[in-house]
């Protein structure tokens, strides 16, 4: 069968009426067209996580016109707050912009404003998603100003593609979801990498910038100093600026953690759908401690082990009883599954949903008991805190590059010119010559053509197999 041309009926008419006139995204696709809505939201699913934020800018350029925007998520333990666009104000957007946003909007109600992001009030849309059992995911774009007028805000978008916008963020929040609750082991590992190296960060920073902020303070409080206005002022400016850098590293804890009361009543909510219609009981025992953090990955894989084994268990015959338990031993939290059936349970019932697997890529332990006529007990336990290095360095090499600087490795690897990268990516070609520097210097090599090796090595170009980069949503 000869493939149709998309919005064509074969004599050059639309396949419906005002197709024509909708918002075209990649490979000519309309958003006003049901068939081309599926393709580009498609198109967003199956980018690899790297390049997901400017596809998402891509894919919406035609529905809401914008010059860059950024998310706010306590879906993803990765990168909890991301930007991308214009990059002089992309890379100036903050997490604590994002977050004071975040309360203005109602998950499922889309918001349209001024709103202050990179430092100043902007005109931006903003549309927020809460999948059951998480923190949310905030979405902004930030409108251009209209020409008409410096200063004057654009109009109001309608209401239709404020309503696309909004569900095709759901959707994407909700797969991101899916795909942290369940992730494959090396998706696991990486990101426990990634959180435990960007708190270290926040941390070195935060102590640099506290140093330097109070050594400021010192001689600008002292009773030496006859420009007392001057001093008041910078006191001020710099007691500001330490409130901001406590509450920048308080919402990094908040994204990348969760008390574990807060974890267990997750699983809690999760296991009891499974026993509604079931004789057997299930007796849940929260942790003790219940105000103590729990990292974000070590919870969902908490969660997904007790999952597991309780769903194994309910494949048994006689079963009466099912006694789920949290506690924490040492630095590591401890996850007990025990029931009161046959006690012929193996630890390959469990391999089906690669438990120790996912176990074993943070550095956990999962061990199955059973004995014959007193039942079977699951222990999983999970250190709250990645292991050390040994100081050799990060195992995977790209593991150091910022997010835009992996986006010009990408080029870099696809045989790409400075120029050719500036226009893939919207910047300038300085911003790029900058770029390559920062990457040769960080990946220790002496030539684009060896930066490009590497990558290749590491995996990029990041869409060489797009197929494999869309995750089916269990």
């Amino acid at each position: 069968m000869t493939e149709r041309p998309r919005g064509d009926d074969g004599n050059g008419a639309n396949d419906r009426d005002g197709a024509g006139d909708g918002p075209a995204g990649p490979g000519g696709w309309s958003w006003d067209d049901p068939e081309g809505a599926l393709a580009l939201t498609a198109e967003v699913l199956r980018t690899p996580r790297a390049r997901l934020m400017p596809r998402i800018s891509e894919v919406l350029a035609g529905l809401v016109p914008h010059i860059a925007l950024a998310q706010l998520s306590g879906i993803c333990t990765h990168t909890p707050a991301s930007a991308s666009g214009a990059e002089e104000l992309s890379a100036r957007i903050t997490g604590a912009e994002l977050a004071r946003l975040a309360r203005e909007v109602t998950p499922g109600r889309p918001w349209q404003g001024e709103a202050v992001l990179g430092g100043r009030p902007r005109p931006a849309v903003a549309v927020a998603a809460a999948p059951p059992g998480t923190d949310g995911a905030l979405l902004v774009l930030v409108r251009a100003r209209t020409v008409a007028g410096p200063g004057r805000p654009p109009a109001p978008l309608p209401e239709r593609p404020l309503r696309v916008l909004q569900q095709l963020w759901e959707l994407l929040a909700t797969h991101s979801h899916h795909r942290a609750v369940d992730a494959a082991p090396a998706q696991a590992a990486a990101s426990r990498a990634s959180a435990s190296a960007r708190a270290r960060a926040i941390a070195e920073l935060g102590g640099a910038h506290a140093s330097a902020l109070s050594a400021i303070l010192a001689p600008l409080r002292s009773a030496a100093l006859d420009d007392a206005t001057a001093r008041r002022t910078a006191t001020e400016l710099a007691v500001t600026a330490l409130l901001d850098l406590r509450g920048a590293a308080d919402l990094d804890r908040e994204l990348s953690e969760e008390p574990a009361a807060t974890a267990f009543a997750r699983l809690a909510d999760a296991l009891r759908p499974l026993l509604r219609h079931s004789p057997v009981r299930l007796d849940l025992l929260a942790p003790a401690e219940g105000d103590r953090s729990v990292p974000a990955d070590t919870a969902h894989a908490a969660r997904a082990a007790v999952r597991s084994a309780v769903l194994a268990m309910l494949e048994q015959d006689g079963l009466g009883r099912l006694h789920v338990r949290w506690q924490f031993i040492g630095n590591g939290l401890r996850a007990v599954v025990r029931d009161d059936g046959p006690g012929l349970l193996g630890a390959d019932a469990l391999a089906v949903h690669r438990t120790a697997d996912r176990i074993a890529a943070l550095a956990g332990a999962l061990t199955v008991d059973a004995v014959p006529g007193w039942g079977t007990t699951v222990t999983v336990d999970l250190p709250l805190a990645a292991p050390e290095t040994d100081g050799a360095g990060p195992a995977d090499p790209l593991e150091g590059l910022h997010p835009r600087e992996l986006e010009v490795l990408d080029q870099l690897a696809r045989g790409r010119r400075n120029r050719e990268i500036a226009h893939a990516l919207h910047i300038s070609e300085s911003t790029v010559k900058f770029h390559v520097a920062n990457i040769l210097a960080k990946l220790g090599v002496a030539s684009r053509g060896e930066a490009a090796a590497l990558a290749h090595r590491a995996g990029l170009p990041s869409t060489a197999h797009p197929a494999a980069a869309l995750h089916a949503a269990s």
